[in-house]
């Protein structure tokens, strides 16, 4: 069975918020808004201090979170194995200019277009209500 999820044309791969607040206080605030939804951090890379070590290149303040929300994504791997290519749900934190920080969240419903898995549209449809949330509720 071929399923068509509708993509429009103006569906972004993220949504995202950018706040006038210090950026450790905002990687604070993201964590505990991601917590009221039900997610926790898996993995965190400080990119900034990753291109330092590995290029002695200088970047920005720029954080990838690694978040998962435990019973969604045993869903998601019950209804498609190879679900796990696509997990953690990442959320990003970067210093955009002095004391001007962007927080973003991938849009599962745009990354799941690709997956042709009926099961899969309500629990990214969940998700992404949820990740919504998180960048809705920041201040």
């Amino acid at each position: 069975m071929n399923i068509e999820l509708l993509k429009p044309e103006n569906m972004n791969y993220y949504f995202n918020k950018t706040l006038n607040e210090d950026f450790e206080k905002v990687i604070e605030k993201v964590t505990e808004e991601l917590k009221r939804e039900g997610f926790g951090i898996l993995t965190e890379i400080d990119v900034k201090q990753t291109l330092k070590k590995k290029l002695d290149v200088d970047f920005r303040k720029y954080r990838i979170l690694g978040a998962c929300n435990p019973p969604y994504a045993h869903e998601a791997l019950k209804a498609e194995d190879k679900i796990g290519t696509m997990l953690p749900c990442n959320v990003i934190v970067q210093q955009i200019e002095d004391g001007r920080i962007e927080v973003a969240a991938v849009n599962p419903m745009a990354s799941m277009q690709a997956v042709e898995n009926e099961k899969l549209n309500k629990i990214a449809k969940d998700i992404t209500e949820k990740l919504r949330n998180v960048i809705n509720n920041l201040y």
